[in-house]
């Protein structure tokens, strides 16, 4: 795989193209402030900067970074970097803007792929807001035809490749067909990602704004008309849920206050699902 280190990911319709950029913390907060201000007046975007510097603040102090250490133990098993513990305070504060990182537990990961009936080789699995590349990683334990991630911190981004280049799987995934080696992350601003034209399994664990979250629906939903084919959508944490809900292009498959599960409409055939409570 290329090294594409400082070098931010800009889909376009001709394909990928990088450009040299690194996201400011002061265009950022000015474009928080543009859209908060907008959308919800001065005052309530006032209570929003003191919520946001409480946040900070208050996610900086030492019992807070110790509690962030509790997500070490696929770390250790896999000799990775994919804790939220490390991550810097420039991109703490760019997270408290945009959205903050947090890595998914394994067990709930798997849990939750594991509901997709569908023949994985058939799929690529894309992470929207990649991260450290924790959710890239144990997707490679399913035999996708490819996975890719997009992240908008570069800081993650460059953990997410290391990670990559070094992750080793125990024992039990060596010279096995039914893992995927073929892993890429980018970093970019996933609400403008050109989706490939290829069967999808698009992974969202809570990594967008409402305002982000509709916009990247948006070009999902162009890409599906443009290029009918079959498309997941694995929604964990969906505090916008209702952007998919009330979208006819998708329907809901699967939903607990933990994870929605959506189809794109054209493609539903019979039980799509495994519906781990019918007897």
């Amino acid at each position: 795989m290329a090294d594409h280190r400082d070098r931010i990911f800009r889909p376009t319709q001709d394909g990928a193209s990088y450009v040299h950029q690194k996201l400011g913390i002061l265009k950022s907060f000015r474009d928080w402030w543009r859209r908060e201000h907008s959308a919800l007046g001065s005052y309530p975007a006032l209570r929003g900067v003191l919520q946001v510097t409480k946040d900070f603040v208050r996610e900086s102090l030492p019992e807070h970074r110790r509690r962030r250490y509790g997500d070490m133990d696929y770390d250790w098993n896999y000799r990775v970097d994919t804790t939220s513990a490390t991550v810097g305070w420039r991109t703490r504060l760019l997270g408290l803007l945009h959205t903050s990182y947090q890595p998914i537990e394994p067990e709930f990961f798997r849990d939750v792929i594991g509901k997709l009936a569908i023949d994985f080789a058939q799929f690529t699995f894309i992470d929207i807001g990649s991260g450290k590349g924790r959710a890239l990683l144990l997707a490679a334990e399913y035999p996708f035809a490819r996975i890719v991630g997009i992240e908008l911190m570069p800081e993650l981004d460059l953990v997410a490749q290391d990670n990559i280049r070094k992750i080793r799987f125990p024992p039990r995934f060596e010279n096995h067909e039914g893992w995927c080696s073929h892993i890429e992350a980018f970093c970019g601003d996933a609400s403008d990602y050109v989706f490939p034209a290829e069967q999808l399994v698009i992974f969202l664990f809570n990594p967008l704004p409402e305002w982000a979250l509709r916009k990247l629906v948006t070009n999902l939903d162009r890409s599906i008309r443009e290029h009918a084919r079959r498309v997941y959508v694995v929604y964990v944490n969906p505090v916008f849920r209702q952007v998919f809900e009330s979208n006819p292009r998708f329907v809901k498959l699967y939903s607990t206050p933990q994870c929605a599960i959506f189809e794109n409409a054209e493609w539903i055939r019979g039980q799509a699902i495994s519906d781990p409570y019918t007897p």
